[in-house]
């Protein structure tokens, strides 16, 4: 029997929004980062963000924006 995963719905898949707000209790920034349901979808790379605020992944363009 199939059981239903209770956090499934607070995931979001993968490289679904192309600008992502991250804090600082989040880092190390990776892409994909832990709470994108598709893990996998590219390699793991841990990304840059501490100096400028902002980093861009290579693998899939998606942006990240360091908040607060």
């Amino acid at each position: 029997m199939h059981r239903p995963d209770p956090a499934a719905s607070e995931r979001q898949p993968a490289n679904a929004a192309r600008r992502y707000e991250v804090t600082r209790a989040e880092l190390p920034l990776s892409c994909p980062t832990p709470a994108m349901a598709l893990w996998n979808s590219h390699p793991k790379v841990y990304l840059p963000i501490e100096a400028e605020g902002h980093a861009k992944c290579p693998y899939c363009g998606a942006e990240y924006v360091l908040t607060g």
